[in-house]
């Protein structure tokens, strides 16, 4: 008899549908615009993350399944596409595995259809060969390991992009704080070793902490500031405040580390599990479960008034991108540079959507 999947894996069918979705045909719109001075910003795609952002409410996934926090991870890996980052070199992947390093896949570009067909059987299995595949990036810093949520690495170049994200729905006394503290120390053990690589911090919030513990949320809006600012930590930071209704709360315990990580995992401390391990369990959902699935999302409503100019994701996102392309040759990126220099101004995008 058939194991029911995991909620993660139920998850990821439901985010898959909706970048694909998104991006139809794999055909990502464009979201640098300019002003009318020429200024160039960043747009991103909202309507998107809101229904990410509502994938872990529809399944009533606690935060120790690692669901909430992963919808942060899918909007922001889309976004890197959205910008013009190869599918592949953006992880997570918008299909299993969702780690796949860049000579694999152009060993998969290469070989013969049914070469390539029994590469991916491999890859996509439960254990796929190690190295080769997996779930999860685990970054080397300075001193210990650390799961990077985020990912832009390949051979040549090294990690050119590390994104970590965190979130946190309940026990804002206790743990809202110690998140952003432990973050403090990961950029730092990161930077040490990768001091090129763009380095970012998203932090997801609830915004019924503005009603439970307004000094507490004052004090975390303050500090995220200045951890963007620091020299030797995160060269942006931002802050998505997520509001939904009461009654889609999930129950999570005292102690719930607020994004379904442990610690010493993400440090490398695995015993004998091996840090590719973690593999995805993959589902097979008819369309019509997938489809229902998004008809039935609940509503979530992202306050941006709550939210400092600084740390919003369009000057986060901006950020980003700039320092990859900065920190790259000119032949490297091709169609990240591309993106931006064909920006539309903002009157004719409204006159393209209209």
């Amino acid at each position: 008899m058939a194991t029911e999947p995991s909620t993660k894996a139920k998850a990821w069918a439901i985010f898959d549908r909706i970048v694909a979705d998104a991006a139809p045909g794999g055909e990502h719109s464009n979201p640098w615009v300019r002003d009318e001075s020429g200024a160039l910003s960043y747009e991103p795609d909202y309507e998107t993350l809101i229904k990410l952002l509502g994938v872990p409410l529809y399944l009533k996934a606690p935060t120790t399944t690692g669901v909430p926090a992963l919808a942060l991870d899918v909007w922001l890996s889309y976004e890197l596409r959205r910008s013009g980052f190869d599918a592949d070199a953006a992880w997570p992947r918008p299909s299993a595995p969702r780690i796949l390093p860049g000579p694999v896949v152009s060993l998969l570009n290469k070989v013969t259809a049914k070469e390539r067909d029994a590469l991916w059987k491999r890859l996509r299995a439960k254990t796929p060969p190690t190295g080769a595949a997996a779930s999860s990036a685990n970054i080397l810093g300075k001193n210990y390991l650390k799961q990077v949520d985020v990912v832009m690495s390949n051979w040549a170049a090294g990690p050119e992009l590390l994104i970590s994200t965190k979130r946190m729905d309940s026990s804002f006394g206790k743990n809202a704080a110690n998140r952003v503290e432990e973050s403090y120390g990961d950029a730092k053990n990161l930077r040490l070793r990768h001091p090129l690589a763009a380095l970012g911090f998203v932090y997801g919030l609830r915004s019924t902490i503005f009603d439970e513990s307004p000094d507490k949320a004052e004090w975390l809006i303050d500090l995220l500031q200045k951890l963007g600012r620091e020299d030797d930590a995160y060269h942006a930071v931002s802050l998505i405040v997520i509001e939904y209704g009461d009654h889609l709360s999930v129950e999570e315990s005292d102690d719930d580390q607020g994004d379904g990580e442990d610690p010493l995992v993400e440090a490398g401390v695995h015993g004998s599990h091996d840090i590719y391990d973690d593999t995805e369990e993959l589902v097979e959902q008819s369309d019509v479960e997938v489809a229902l699935a998004i008809a039935g999302l609940p509503p979530v409503k992202l306050p941006w008034e709550r939210v400092p100019a600084d740390l919003r994701p369009d000057r986060f996102i901006a950020e980003m991108v700039r320092r990859v392309i900065d920190a790259t040759p000119v032949n490297m990126h091709a169609e990240a540079r591309l993106r931006r220099k064909r920006a539309l101004s903002k009157t004719n995008l409204n006159e393209a959507t209209e």
